[in-house]
């Protein structure tokens, strides 16, 4: 297969009308060009195969709104008007306008809740080691998202949801038996999945992304971070055949008619192939599999002899928990850049987040600083 026909089964392009559009002119600057298309092909070894259409843009926020952008108008190339959302309470999407939307109860976007569209929010059920209680907040998140569906089935176009891990609400994390049951819910009811993986994609919850310890495949995945090791500004938003071809007409009327300066841009996708490169490598594997070692390790530590810690939770390389409230957050801050660790809690919640190349040592030091200076409380 050539670049162009590659290209043309892999990436849909801002702005055109893919059924009648000429092929894409192959030139080494600009138009489509090898590390888009190489990027695109090295993605699909990864994802499960429905999604294999890849629209390009440069962040995560842009990443989500073209996902809600999408699922909008593929039921009005159908000839629904559907205009709402659900989400969860404390997701967070990003911050242009559609996102912000869904994300209004995450606390970040109070200052414009009387201007954003209306969403339906369910109660997120986030866990913890040695929860008693996952069950009924689960069944209890259930319920008011059935009561949604059922009273606005006809109007409801997606849901988008951050799957395992709520990132910036203070890295809360979620059962993926859960995650299959929400999925399997809305689709009762025909309603289109969105997972916003710009946080968990990529290696950080333990598999490449958190739908891998699901079992489910969403209608939308949308990815940036990641995607360029934090290099450059990139990201792709990813959907199946099924939803692409709904965009397909003789007329423009149908297309998707949304584009970015920088879509694509043949430098940042190169860095992505890079990056993409050093992922898949097999050093970076047991590198996420000994920082969630040591995690476990410390953790169950952490627990045991620190009294100011409680709500201790792990995802892959991520680990979190909360503060008591005896612990001054501000002056617990201060007492580990002392010691030559930079935190950045989230309310009362701390989280550890290390790059892939952090050695053993490095990720047991600042456990150590941060049981030292939360012991002085």
């Amino acid at each position: 297969m050539s670049l162009v026909e590659k290209d043309r089964s892999l990436i849909w392009h801002p702005f055109t009308q893919e059924k009648t559009a000429d092929p894409p002119i192959l030139i080494t600057k600009g138009f489509t060009h090898e590390p888009a298309v190489t990027l695109c092909d090295s993605l699909t070894s990864l994802l499960p195969s429905p999604l294999r259409k890849f629209f390009f843009s440069d962040n995560g926020s842009t990443a989500v709104e073209v996902a809600m952008k999408m699922s909008y108008q593929w039921w009005k190339n159908q000839g629904y008007h559907k205009p709402l959302f659900v989400a969860f309470d404390g997701g967070y999407h990003g911050d242009t306008w559609g996102v912000m939307s869904v994300s209004v109860k995450s606390g970040f976007h109070d200052a414009f809740e009387k201007v954003v569209f209306p969403v339906l929010y369910a109660p997120f059920p986030d866990t913890w080691i040695e929860d008693d209680n996952i069950d009924e907040k689960e069944a209890n998140s259930l319920t008011v998202l059935r009561q949604h569906l059922e009273t606005n089935r006809h109007n409801i176009s997606a849901i988008v949801m951050e799957p395992l891990v709520q990132g910036a609400s203070g890295m809360r994390m979620c059962r993926a038996s859960f995650i299959d049951k929400v999925t399997a819910l809305v689709r009762e009811f025909g309603i289109l999945v969105i997972f916003d993986e710009v946080m968990t994609g990529f290696g950080r919850t333990g598999t490449y992304f958190a739908l891998d310890q699901t079992n489910v495949v969403p209608d939308f995945i949308c990815l940036s971070k990641g995607i360029t090791g934090g290099f450059l500004p990139l990201s792709v938003t990813v959907t199946t055949q099924k939803i692409y071809d709904s965009f397909l007409n003789d007329n423009f009327d149908k297309a998707f008619a949304h584009g970015h300066s920088y879509t694509g841009n043949p430098v940042t996708c190169a860095a992505a192939v890079a990056s993409f490169k050093i992922l898949t490598d097999l050093k970076t594997k047991n590198n996420i599999a000994s920082i969630n070692t040591i995690h476990r390790n410390r953790i169950d530590k952490l627990k045991k002899n620190c009294k100011n810690v409680e709500r201790a939770r792990i995802t892959g390389t991520i680990a979190a928990f909360d503060v008591k409230e005896n612990v001054q957050v501000k002056k617990f801050k201060e007492k580990c850049f002392e010691d030559g660790i930079l935190i950045r809690p989230l309310n009362r919640s701390v989280y550890l987040l290390p790059p892939y190349c952090i050695t053993a040592d490095e990720l047991n030091y600042a456990y150590d600083v941060i049981i030292k200076c939360l012991n002085e409380f």
